[in-house]
């Protein structure tokens, strides 16, 4: 059977009930609590806070990635400076992070092309960033 004890010190409205040698716990209000289930304080705060800057580094990246492939298209769209080595650089990220999207669609204008493809990568990126974003935040 139960061997219940309720504390003689506490007020009858902080007295905790434990019963037989689970560790379960009945808490006032009726809600049981195993102790092993239990999280110190100082461990779900450590958590939450690995979790936001886990989402912050995610959220960052996913908008340094969309940054690049608008850099590239802008520079498409103006006829930026080929032989300058900003363009170049930038150029050479945005094929690498676009990878698949690179020719999903070929309209005859040069410039549309990148446009689009770049942009599908880049609302791709967005998209994903956001859900992992979530996902992570939610896990927290």
């Amino acid at each position: 059977m139960a061997d219940e004890r309720v504390a003689p010190d506490k007020p009858p409205a902080q007295q905790t009930a434990t019963t037989g040698m689970t560790g379960t716990t009945t808490e006032p209000g009726g809600t049981s609590h195993h102790r092993a289930s239990r999280m110190p304080r100082f461990a779900t705060d450590a958590r939450k806070r690995v979790a936001r800057v886990l989402a912050t580094i995610v959220s960052v990246l996913t908008t340094v990635v969309v940054a690049v492939l608008a850099v590239h298209i802008v520079f498409v769209a103006f006829e930026a400076n080929t032989a300058n080595e900003l363009v170049r650089t930038v150029a050479g990220w945005a094929g690498d992070l676009a990878w698949q999207f690179r020719d999903v669609f070929q309209p005859a204008d040069h410039k549309l092309e990148v446009a689009v493809n770049y942009g599908l990568a880049a609302l791709v990126y967005l998209i994903i960033g956001r859900i992992v974003v979530g996902l992570i935040r939610r896990l927290a």
